[in-house]
């Protein structure tokens, strides 16, 4: 399946949604030096993995876990619009 998408390319798309991502995700932390996001394209789903301090790991984890699903809610509603799945894996 090709996916086609009219603004921008793929490409552009995920190196947007990874930009996003390390945006949210160096906001929430103390040491953002530290964060380091890997990209994964796996069929049509697109895994982030992203490591940061250790100190720093509730930060983005949230009270009850809130603050984690809501970047993964944001992540796949954007990919699903373009045919695609996302989500990020913390380290």
């Amino acid at each position: 399946m090709m996916f086609c998408l009219p603004e921008w390319g793929l490409f552009d798309f995920i190196a947007r949604v990874e930009e996003f991502l390390e945006f949210v995700i160096k906001s929430l932390v103390d040491a953002p030096d530290e964060v380091v996001i890997v990209k994964r394209e796996i069929d049509h789903k697109i895994i982030f993995t992203v490591q940061v301090n250790p100190g720093d790991v509730g930060k983005i984890i949230g009270k009850q876990g809130l603050t984690i699903e809501a970047i993964r809610s944001v992540l796949a509603a954007g990919a699903a619009r373009h045919g695609l799945k996302a989500t990020f894996e913390l380290v």
